[in-house]
């Protein structure tokens, strides 16, 4: 369960690193209003759908199974395709983040043409991890997380004593965001919550599923909502002023604190948060196009695994068309992220009321609640999806908006849906997949 759980854990966060600009655009009360309330609102609606879902269809593609039983062959299709196009503009975040951070230590290493090479080797380095299969890719995740915290644990121990001995004026009100400043707070808490179903996508390399996903889930909801909440309790306490808090400051907050060597340390620790999380939604990603090809939507040789049952022909294809996306601003890539990410997520509720009226007498060892609080369930997500995609319009792809931009990719699905049943999908293709119990 422990290195489930950590995986999940790098899916979603990847400790406080990436929730820089939550406090520098909202001020230390609202941004931890946001992060204490967004995971009664987003998270655990998305864990409790996540759960029920993997507990009765404990499948290899996960949530592309869960919405091709319930909706069928087309919806199903658009499930896959809204992932895989959102994780070309996701996994580019993670890169970034990771030159970011190298940047704070060594900015010649990164300088010009250098940071595209590390962003490169990050991709190259997490395929030949991946290449091991999943277990090793979830003891892995287990070390990066007591590593990349454990200076977090320092910085916030000399966060707290500062507070407490040097100040006696907390800065709680030194910030006053503006209406911009709280949106982009607001989407980019979303973004730092968001990916609890990516785990659902590798359910056949994890023993007992039924029992391990929901714990696993759980856990890691917990934990991320500390590990967020904690730092940033502790910095408002000690008196630092917000001032240009963005992206890659906690390296500064932490030489202010505790000294140069303290902020080297949490530098590097942002670059294991790049890796980490890279190298876990690889995992997860790669296996849509597996499940797809075995369905008759892509070619067979997608399906190609290697002795430790890693699919490394899907796993190339995927990585070479993230490695597309690296030239994207990271609150333009969160944009487009989260209008994609946010339309499957939204097909995941509808399938869970669909099965839960079309296949009342499924196994479900984990229940989210009764009919009622099942469709209850997507409402506050939904909402939060629709909001964040109001609040991208002016961000710009090109010369059009981020929204735009992300609305012509989701429509392009029913395209390549109609090509794709055309080139590989066989004569006797079934339009449903067969019923399986929970136990298959």
């Amino acid at each position: 369960m422990l290195p489930l759980a950590a995986a999940t854990f790098f899916m979603v966060s990847g400790g406080p690193y990436g929730i820089e600009d939550i406090l520098g655009g909202a001020g230390y009360l609202k941004a931890l209003a946001i992060l204490a309330i967004l995971p009664f609102l987003w998270s655990f609606p998305t864990a409790l759908m996540m759960g029920e879902l993997t507990s009765a269809i404990p499948c290899e593609g996960g949530f592309y199974v869960w919405v091709r039983r319930a909706l069928g062959p087309f919806w199903g299709y658009q499930e896959a395709w809204l992932s895989l196009s959102a994780s070309i503009f996701d996994m580019a975040i993670y890169p970034t983040l990771f030159v970011l951070y190298l940047s704070k230590v060594y900015p010649a290493w990164t300088a010009g043409w250098r940071g595209t090479a590390w962003e490169l080797a990050l991709i190259a380095a997490c395929c030949l991890w991946n290449l091991r299969g999943a277990p090793a890719v979830g003891r892995g995740s287990i070390v990066l997380l007591v590593v990349l915290l454990a200076p977090f644990g320092v910085l916030v121990g000399l966060a707290f004593w500062h507070g407490w001995h040097l100040t006696s004026d907390p800065a709680w009100k030194s910030h006053s965001p503006t209406e911009a400043g709280l949106s982009t707070a607001i989407i980019v808490a979303l973004w730092n919550y968001m990916g609890w179903d990516n785990a659902s996508t590798i359910a056949q390399e994890v023993e007992n599923p039924q029992r391990q996903y929901v714990r696993a889930v759980f856990l890691s909801a917990i934990a991320v909502a500390v590990i967020y909440i904690v730092p940033l309790l502790a910095m408002g306490y000690s008196g630092f002023t917000i001032k240009e808090f963005s992206t890659g400051s906690w390296a500064d907050a932490a030489t202010a604190l505790g000294g140069p060597h303290l902020g080297r340390i949490i530098a590097l620790g942002g670059t294991l948060t790049g890796l980490g999380m890279f190298n876990s939604l690889m995992m997860s990603y790669t296996r849509l196009p597996v499940v797809l090809a075995e369905d008759g939507m892509l070619p067979a040789f997608m399906m190609r695994r290697n002795r430790y049952g890693v699919p490394w022909v899907a796993m190339i294809f995927c990585a070479v068309a993230w490695a597309m996306a690296l030239q994207f601003s990271f609150e333009r890539l969160i944009s487009i992220d989260l209008v994609l990410y946010g339309g499957s997520l939204i097909l995941e509720f509808v399938a869970l009321v669909v099965l839960r009226l079309r296949e009342p007498g499924l196994e479900r060892p984990f229940r989210a609640g009764n009919l009622p609080t099942a469709i209850c369930l997507g409402l506050m997500p939904t909402m939060l999806i629709v909001y964040a995609a109001v609040s991208s319009r002016d961000e710009k792809v090109g010369k059009i908006s981020a929204l735009l931009f992300a609305g012509l990719v989701a429509l392009a699905g029913p395209v390549f849906y109609s090509i794709s049943r055309r080139l590989w999908a066989p004569p006797s293709a079934p339009q449903e997949l067969e019923a399986t119990s929970s136990g298959d």
